[in-house]
């Protein structure tokens, strides 16, 4: 059945009037005046403004609004609108796709900026760098994380780190090195570089790196504005201890002459000269369970570097260090056994710090690093830190003929290439032990100039 049609003088009245049909088709209601103007009529009682024409030959049918939103004469002067569209060749619905388009356009481009700009507020430099510390610490890295961060906070000023870190220029970096550095801290500076250069890399390398925190691919870094700026090298330390400054460095630490023997930072200090000159971070970190009576062989862990995982570093000690360690062992389980009985709990001897003021956290490394200073200015001359310690005891284990593969393995020094990654798997036990016992006889000799080699001996066993 044929869609009804009719013409009238349309009228808010009369389009009121209007019933639904009795059919399954709607009808349609012609206005005189535009002609193209008609109302439709469903048999659900829906009325609506729709215009009606011919593109050529073909049919055009379009809703213009539903008679309750539309006000009659604004119905008539989109259907003229249109009609005019159509006169001049042009599509209507082509014209109304254009504009949605150009809308949908418009919108998403919007909502990109603002995605921008949220993604520019959030993801600073700033933030780059918490995320980078953040991956350090997870892999294990707090000492080098607490070192970036106390950069980042004196060095970065407040404009560049709250800049997008994409943004980041390779002029707004240099800025910063320049400052430090014509501050007259060229070590800062270099560090200050490094640890940025580490940041941006991490974060540019993230997307194809599952080893990286996924965190920092949002960061959208794709090249390394630090790159441009050179490196700045390290003023290597040439200081070393003569055989009088070490005499006298030793004889602080064992306080001979004082009634209570030696402190916890120095048995710490005198442990890491004995032991070969250990690095104080891996001692400090070393707990009761890590020493082997039997063996006399002390277990650290060394995380330095870019190794992912910590490398295990055993010591076979000579017999002064061993006499200390067993003394640090039994001290740590007193003090515990001590503890537990005033708490009333049995003892958790499994965990214990080898040095522990409290037995709750092991020793801060600032502590044992003050506390040298303050030998060193107790002694007088020329300073030295204990970095300047363990240059020294290289230096005499290599002229005490200590092989330099020897020397390496027992202060671990950066042991990489391909030989000893995947093929060198010899211990060096023997060698090691060999070079502690040497090197212990020859601080002997420098201790006796002074002091009978049984004081040395007797007061390993005097630790508070």
């Amino acid at each position: 059945m044929a869609t009804e049609t009719r013409r009238i003088h349309l009228t808010l009245a009369k389009i009121e009037k209007l019933q639904p049909p009795a059919g399954q088709q709607a009808i349609y209601v012609f206005d005189d005046d535009p002609k193209c103007l008609a109302v439709r009529v469903t048999p659900a009682g829906a009325k609506s403004f729709v215009f009606t024409s011919k593109i050529g030959k073909v049919p055009l049918r379009i809703t213009i609004g539903a008679v309750d939103t539309w006000f009659l004469d604004a119905a008539r002067a989109e259907a003229k609108r249109l009609q005019v569209l159509i006169d001049q060749g042009i599509d209507p619905r082509e014209q109304k796709r254009d504009r949605i388009a150009a809308e949908e356009a418009k919108r998403a481009a919007a909502e990109a900026a603002k995605a921008e700009a949220d993604r520019q507020a959030r993801y600073t430099l700033r933030a780059l760098c918490d995320a980078y510390l953040s991956a350090l610490e997870r892999a294990g890295k707090g000492k080098s994380a607490a070192g970036a961060r106390s950069l980042f906070k004196c060095h970065i000023d407040q404009d560049t780190a709250s800049k997008p870190a994409r943004a980041v220029t390779a002029h707004e970096v240099a800025a910063l090195v320049r400052r430090v550095r014509e501050a007259g801290k060229e070590r800062a500076a270099g560090v200050l570089r490094s640890y940025l250069s580490a940041a941006f890399n991490a974060a540019k390398r993230a997307p194809f790196d599952s080893a990286l925190p996924a965190d920092l691919i949002a960061f959208g870094i794709e090249h390394n504005p630090v790159d441009a700026i050179p490196a700045i090298a390290v003023q290597r330390g040439d200081r070393t201890l003569s055989a009088a400054e070490l005499r006298a460095y030793i004889g602080h630490l064992l306080r001979i002459g004082h009634e209570t023997g030696p402190e916890l930072s120095d048995m710490a200090l005198l442990l890491a000269l004995y032991a070969g000159g250990q690095r104080m971070a891996q001692l400090l970190r070393a707990k009761v369970s890590d020493y082997d009576p039997d063996t006399a062989t002390l277990r650290l862990w060394d995380g330095k570097g870019k190794r992912t995982q910590p490398r295990e570093h055993l010591l076979p000690l000579a017999p002064h260090a061993a006499g200390m360690v067993a003394a640090l062992v039994e001290r740590a389980k007193a003090r515990e056994t001590d503890r537990a009985k005033q708490e009333g709990r049995a003892p958790e001897l499994a965990g214990l710090w080898l040095f522990s003021t409290h037995g709750r956290v092991a020793m801060n490394p600032e502590t044992v690093s003050n506390r040298a200073a303050e030998i060193c200015a107790g002694i007088g001359g020329e300073a030295f830190t204990v970095r300047d310690i363990r240059r020294t005891v290289e230096t005499m284990l290599a002229g005490l003929g200590i092989s330099k593969d020897t020397r390496a393995q027992l202060l671990s020094h950066g042991i990489s290439g391909v030989q000893a990654a995947h093929y060198d798997r010899h211990a060096y036990t023997d060698e090691k032990r060999a070079a502690l016992v040497v090197w212990e006889a020859r601080l002997e000799a420098i201790v006796v100039v002074d002091q009978a080699p049984s004081n040395v001996v007797r007061l390993w066993k005097r630790v508070a």
